[in-house]
C-alpha cells in the first residue's frame, strides 16, 4: 500500500487530493510544521534526505518532489483519469501547468514569503528597522510586480478554460493548486477568475476528503 508522509499546510495536500480523486487507498503518517519557524519536523529526514514534504513510500520505492509524485502516481495509477490524451493539444497545456507551478510561480511565492517572513526573524533590535526596510524595498520593488505579472497571466488563461488544461479537469489543476492557495487572501477583486476557481476546487469531494483525511488545510498562513 502507499504510504504518505504528510506535513501539514503542504505541498503534501496535492498527493492527498490527487490519491482521493483517484480512489486508490493509501496509509497517512501526520507530521506538523513547528508553530513559531513553520519548518517541517526533522523526522522528515528519516524517509527523504531533504526532510520536505510531500514523500510517499510505495512499496520499495520512495517518490518526492510534489509534481514528480503527482506525474507519477498519474501515470501509475490513473488509468487514462486526470490527464489528456498524449498528443493533444489538452496535453500540451497540461503538461505546461505541471511545469509551470512549481517552474515560474512559486519561486515568485517563495520570494514574497521569505521577505515577508524576515523581519519577524530573531535579531538586534537595532538592525530590526534595516532589514525591515530592505524587505519592503524587495518586495514592492521586485518581488510584487513579479506576483502581479503571474497572477494577471493565471487570471487571463482562465479566460479560455474551465480548467487548466481545458474543459476537463486535470491532475495540472491539483498542481497548480498549492500557489493560488497561498496567495488566495490577496485575490478577488482584481482576480476573480482565479477566486471562482478556488471556490469551485474547494468544492470538489476528493478535496474535501483529503482535509478530512490530512487535516486542517490553510497554506495562505504562511503568508500571513
Amino acid at each position: 500500500m502507499l504510504t504518505v508522509h504528510h506535513l501539514n499546510d503542504s505541498r503534501s495536500h496535492r498527493v492527498l487530493w490527487l490519491l482521493e480523486e483517484l480512489e486508490v487507498e493509501y496509509a497517512l503518517v501526520p507530521y506538523r510544521r513547528d508553530p513559531t519557524t513553520l519548518a517541517a519536523p526533522a523526522a522528515l529526514r528519516s524517509i527523504h534526505p531533504l526532510g520536505k514534504a510531500p514523500v510517499v513510500t510505495d512499496g520499495e520505492r520512495t517518490l518526492a518532489e510534489s509534481g514528480a509524485v503527482v506525474e507519477t502516481l498519474v501515470e501509475r495509477y490513473g488509468a487514462g483519469r486526470l490527464a489528456p490524451a498524449p498528443g493533444t493539444a489538452e496535453r500540451e497545456r497540461y503538461t505546461y501547468w505541471m511545469h509551470y507551478a512549481e517552474g515560474s510561480v512559486m519561486p515568485a511565492v517563495v520570494l514574497r514569503l521569505i521577505f515577508h517572513s524576515l523581519p519577524k526573524q530573531p535579531m538586534p533590535a537595532l538592525a530590526r528597522p534595516v532589514v525591515r526596510q530592505l524587505a519592503k524595498s524587495v518586495v514592492e520593488g521586485f518581488v510584487q510586480p513579479q506576483i502581479k505579472v503571474h497572477f494577471d497571466y493565471i487570471e487571463r488563461e482562465l479566460a479560455r478554460s474551465t480548467w487548466f488544461a481545458g474543459s476537463e479537469f486535470t491532475a495540472a489543476d491539483i498542481q497548480m493548486s498549492f500557489p493560488l492557495e497561498v496567495m488566495a487572501p490577496g485575490l478577488g477583486a482584481h482576480h476573480p477568475r482565479l477566486a471562482e476557481y478556488l471556490a469551485r476546487v474547494r468544492e470538489r469531494p476528493a478535496y474535501r476528503r483529503a482535509i478530512t483525511r490530512g487535516g486542517p488545510y490553510d497554506p495562505s498562513r504562511l503568508e500571513r
